[in-house]
């Protein structure tokens, strides 16, 4: 077993090599909205707001609920000076499970309030935002937005104050703002075409220059490889699968980017990789 544990040998992608990360990896995503004008005019710019301040971006929040439920890892977790909490996504692997996750996130956001002691008036206005470098609904549109709204009368919306909104960088349909599509070509081509997205540029170059971070995005793929190698040498395919998902899991990469790299690990098409991968997603 120990020969052929040595003769193991794992490629990385060049997209995922540190110096050739984009703003559309999760991890450096996170990274550059730890910057709070950065996450700020982000969100202004997406949404066609105007935000006073928000609270310092909280790095891959958890909510857990209690130790029997399952909990959330959200990339991007942030409130405003109203108190509205968005929670901001990118999305780089086209999943059927997309829209049950932005109800499932939103839902433990608001158990996430009530947990601290709020009565259901004072819920928060959230948003959940997916930011998508495919098109999540197939109609070719730059951005989809879901509020709840009577089926029979569709001049009358529920008013809860969620909302789920669907970027999809690959659009062409749909108005938005100059603004707005600047962001989305900057996080699918990496091409900065104005003031903000040469800002965020800058900011992905200066997070490469961290070399706290960058031991940190290198710990997690050792991680990932050892758990990997510890599938193997058990000699059963099941066995590498559960040790990758785990391992992708516990670091805190989203069910996408975990279906993606088991897909590039192992060889599978993306339907089979979901399926492998939810056998094993906790």
């Amino acid at each position: 077993m120990s020969q052929q544990e040595n003769t193991i040998k794992i490629t990385i992608p060049e997209e995922q090599l540190w110096e050739n990360l984009k703003i559309s990896n999760d991890f450096m995503f996170a990274k550059v909205m730890r910057n709070p004008e950065l996450c700020k005019g982000m969100l202004e710019r997406l949404l066609d707001i105007q935000i006073d301040h928000i609270e310092y971006p909280k790095e891959q929040k958890v909510i857990d609920i209690s130790k029997d439920s399952k909990s959330v890892r959200l990339d991007v977790y942030l409130k405003d000076e109203k108190g509205t909490v968005y929670n901001v996504e990118i999305q780089t692997t086209h999943s059927k499970n997309l829209p049950k996750r932005t109800r499932y996130y939103a839902g433990m956001i608001d158990l996430n309030a009530i947990e601290k002691g709020a009565d259901y008036s004072e819920l928060p206005q959230s948003f959940v935002i997916f930011i998508c470098t495919f098109d999540a609904f197939g109609k070719g549109r730059r951005r989809y937005t879901f509020e709840n709204m009577c089926k029979e009368d569709n001049d009358i919306f529920l008013e809860d104050g969620t909302a789920k909104i669907f970027f999809n960088t690959d659009g062409t349909e749909g108005n938005i703002s100059e603004d707005t599509k600047n962001i989305l070509k900057f996080i699918a081509n990496n091409t900065a075409e104005d003031d903000f997205t040469e800002k965020l540029a800058q900011e992905v170059q200066k997070i490469k220059e961290n070399k706290e971070w960058q031991v940190e995005y290198m710990t997690l793929l050792m991680r990932e490889r050892e758990k990997y190698k510890e599938g193997i040498t058990e000699g059963m395919a099941e066995g590498e699968i559960k040790g990758a998902v785990e391992t992708y899991e516990e670091v805190g990469f989203s069910f996408q980017e975990t279906v993606k790299r088991v897909a590039e690990k192992f060889g599978f098409s993306l339907q089979q990789s979901e399926e492998a991968v939810n056998k094993h997603w906790m």
